[in-house]
């Protein structure tokens, strides 16, 4: 939703003023940090002040009739961001009032401007020198508005020289030729070239381009290549990993990815001086768009001069002063280690071309470079998270997030969602998401995260609209191609699943989670080939191996084969703990204590939940211990559980509201409490086919649970349709327990509904995929008992049929005595 439509109006209120058109919030002429959404819902409150606005009101401004935004969080958040933008807490209530059950109204007197007359009252500033890209930082302050330009002339207003001098970059740096100013649009493409470094200080290597990359990363108006795209296309043109990506090289690559400019730089050193250049060239011809020099006094000041010229370029190469105004934190906010920002780099690269697991002691040792360097905390949690460690990841997301008003808008948006994600607030992420989405509509992450949303929630086809977004912006992205075929699967569409998959193969994508996803599909297409190959592939490898072995258990477990299975899962325990992910280790270990419950595999269960928590008691782990010692009959012991998890996610609505219920309904069916279950599992109906944390396990518990309660209450026709959703959904139950046993217990319900050709078919379909399995699984000795007893029923039926059948016959021909 827009602002309301009033460009030239400013309002005054205190020591603030609010610009309309520009969207700038300032305090005494100092620009206010306010993110877009808080700045429509004060604009609206400001202009109607002394008016009530009521909460209805500010959802239709913010978000019109979208149904997923969570409305009162929203609002709350945003009124919150106005709060600590205008220093008015809710206690003062200065210029904000909060009236209970109704919305809120602006209470300081305000006074209306004109466009015209402000600007009349306040001189303007005009800008000659070109504006460089983007970077994750604070706004500078500078109250400026770019230079016209006609027919390839650049006009300078004494103004603007004053303005050069101001930032120590030469009036000579520019460099226009015969191009306008305005060189790109919103949808071109730049890539960035390394720096020519010849100062012979390696701590330069790698660092400024990374540097050059983040400022200009923060930028709504620019896009700057990905390093993913980067490497594949550096692939497709025969070169190898590591690639030095010289001025000729990138715009090799500008010219093969469709892009329009390439941006280099130089340092050199004079004697403790250093001089840098920045150029922007086309790479369709060659052009020079602009360039910027300037000169750093030490070695500490290097970072802070690139900010002030990547500023310079932003303007030149076509984006707004406003924009740059509002986008314009100085890279050594992120951080002002060159070594840190070095090793973070170097971590990048090793994350596109290695993976998750060999890019962590690079981002580690940034962040003991610079205890404050939030982007690689962040980063590091999404590692971490991705090779489930999740305790582990919202440490570091927490130490991010508490870092996060030292970082740039985008980098403060990145930060936020990943603590959100981790903390599980779906309601706050989402608001934080559409946020995102607003001030950065061609970022892939924001569409990738309301993706996972949409699948927790198994809301799979609107999940899929996300990710499709996604894999838009960012194709060169691995993970895009993940989510994607998972999503796919769980729609029962596994030939669009295998398209997607290979098509990241084809562009020599590859992952752990996509041989995850592979190895999926393999199992629904029963291809056991291509489950191979996945598991073949992933040995040795950190972080993948560990993952494709318990996939292999699961699988070993679903065709009754415990015996495979736990030697699968040792070598999956043993695998990670090597790895140092002791997390993943316990993980592995209680998804397998699941698999003995549910095949009353009392003992071992108990066995494996121990050693699972003594590995770690992370919150997943204590979640999956809780629902398998419900399972086996442990419920004083469950419930303790979660307690004590309910203490430690008090805001965690992935727990809360997908986990919890069916927790507490396996607890009270451990009771013989089967109404007290269903009543639990009330709640979650809506969302009872998602799949919530941790992804990919324990999947469609609810409606296993559901029909476990009725088969207890002899209720078998509501007992097989909650059982037949299993069966219905392949490719979100996959190889788990409840999979599998789900066609047991359906024969037992049709058995009870009196459908006894029903049941002897499930019956029949169960035994089929369990004719290899362990003989001494009690779950398999009770149903070859079952078939055998229909079977004999069956028998005894046909028997008593004929009978019936021939004495009429009998009768009917039997003569009267006379």
């Amino acid at each position: 939703m827009d602002t309301p439509a009033q460009p030239d109006l400013v309002l005054r209120f205190g020591p603030f003023e609010l610009n309309v058109a520009a969207e700038e919030l300032r305090e005494n002429g100092t620009l206010r940090r306010i993110p877009p959404q808080p700045f429509r819902v004060l604009f609206l409150l400001a202009d109607r002040a002394g008016q009530i606005v009521t909460r209805k009101e500010i959802r239709h401004c913010l978000w019109g009739d979208r149904k997923y935004v969570d409305v009162e969080h929203g609002i709350n958040f945003c009124v919150s961001q106005i709060r600590g933008a205008l220093h008015d807490p809710a206690e003062l209530s200065r210029y904000i009032k909060t009236v209970p059950r109704r919305g809120y109204c602006f209470v300081a007197p305000t006074v209306r401007l004109a466009g015209a007359a402000h600007k009349a009252a306040v001189p303007e500033v005009q800008a000659a020198t070109p504006e460089p890209e983007a970077s994750p930082e604070a706004p500078v302050g500078i109250t400026a508005r770019p230079a016209r330009f006609s027919h390839g002339m650049l006009r300078i207003p004494a103004a603007a020289v004053m303005l050069l001098a101001l930032i120590s970059i030469p009036m000579s740096s520019l460099k226009i030729g015969n191009q306008p100013l305005a060189a790109l649009t919103e949808k071109d493409w730049v890539v960035v070239a390394d720096f020519a470094n010849t100062t012979g200080e390696d701590a330069f290597d790698d660092s400024l381009r990374q540097a050059l990359a983040i400022e200009l990363r923060q930028s709504p108006f620019l896009n700057v290549l990905a390093d993913a795209k980067v490497r594949a296309t550096l692939k497709r043109m025969g070169r190898p990993d590591g690639q030095r990506m010289t001025p000729d090289v990138a715009r090799d690559v500008c010219l093969r990815t469709g892009s329009k400019a390439v941006l280099d730089g130089k340092i050199s050193s004079l004697g403790s001086h250093y001089l840098m250049s920045l150029n922007a060239v086309a790479c369709d011809g060659g052009d020079a768009l602009a360039s910027a020099q300037g000169e750093a006094a030490r070695r500490d000041d290097v970072l802070t001069t690139l900010s002030r010229m990547a500023t310079q370029l932003r303007a030149a190469l076509g984006e707004s002063l406003r924009s740059v105004q509002k986008f314009d934190v100085p890279v050594e906010v992120t951080t002002g280690s060159l070594e840190a920002l070095k090793s973070y780099s170097e971590g990048l690269k090793v994350l596109v071309s290695k993976g998750d697991a060999p890019s962590i002691p690079f981002f580690l040792r940034a962040t003991e470079l610079d205890p404050d360097f939030s982007m690689a905390y962040a980063t590091l949690a999404a590692r971490y998270n991705n090779l489930d460690q999740p305790g582990q990841a919202l440490r570091l997301a927490t130490k991010a997030y508490e870092l996060r008003d030292r970082v740039s808008e985008r980098e403060r948006l990145v930060i936020t969602t990943r603590y959100l994600r981790l903390t599980g607030q779906l309601e706050k992420l989402t608001q934080a998401l559409d946020m995102w989405t607003s001030e950065y509509p061609r970022d892939a992450g924001p569409h990738g995260s309301l993706g996972s949303n949409y699948a927790f929630m198994g809301e799979y086809a609107k999940s899929l609209a996300e990710w499709q977004t996604a894999l838009r912006l960012a194709p060169d992205d691995v993970s895009m191609y993940e989510n994607l075929g998972v999503v796919y699967l769980a729609l029962n569409r596994p030939l669009e699943a295998e398209q997607t998959l290979n098509a990241a193969f084809a562009q020599q994508l590859d992952s752990g989670g996509l041989r995850w996803a592979a190895y999926d599909l393999g199992f629904v297409q029963k291809k056991p080939e291509l489950m191979a190959q996945q598991a073949q592939w992933a040995v040795g490898k950190p972080g993948s191996e560990d993952i494709l072995l318990s996939a292999q258990a699961d699988t070993e477990g679903y065709f009754g084969r415990l015996r495979k299975a736990r030697e699968l899962t040792r070598r999956a325990v043993d695998s990670a703990v090597r790895s140092d992910y002791p997390e993943a280790a316990a993980l592995w270990q209680v998804n397998a204590a699941l698999r003995e419950a549910e095949f009353s595999e009392i003992r071992e269960a108990r066995n494996d939940v121990r050693a699972a928590l003594a590995l770690s008691a992370g919150r997943n782990v204590k979640m999956l211990a809780a629902l398998t010692l419900a399972r086996i009959g442990d419920a004083d012991q469950a419930e303790i559980i979660v307690n004590e998890l309910q203490v430690e996610n008090p805001h965690n609505s992935v727990f809360t509201r997908f986990r919890l219920p069916s927790i507490v309904a396996a607890i009270a069916l451990s009771r013989g409490n089967p109404a007290r279950a269903l009543e639990s599992l009330e709640v979650i109906r809506p969302y009872e086919l998602g799949e919530p944390s941790p992804s990919g396990l324990a999947p469609l518990y609810p409606p296993y649970l559901r029909g476990l309660a009725y088969l207890s209450m002899h209720d078998g026709a509501a007992a097989s349709v909650e059982f037949n959703k299993l069966l219905d959904n392949p490719g979100i139950a996959l190889n788990f327990p409840a999979a599998v046993l789900a066609r047991l217990y359906l024969a037992r319900a049709y058995a009870l509904a009196n459908a006894p050709g029903k049941a002897t078919t499930i019956y029949e379909s169960f035994l089929a995929l369990w004719k290899d399995a362990d003989l001494d699984i009690p779950i398999r000795v009770a149903a070859q008992k079952e078939y055998a007893d229909m079977g004999r029923r069956r028998n005894a039926d046909s028997r008593r049929l004929r009978i019936h059948t021939r004495m009429p016959a009998l009768a009917t021909n039997a003569q009267p005595r006379s």
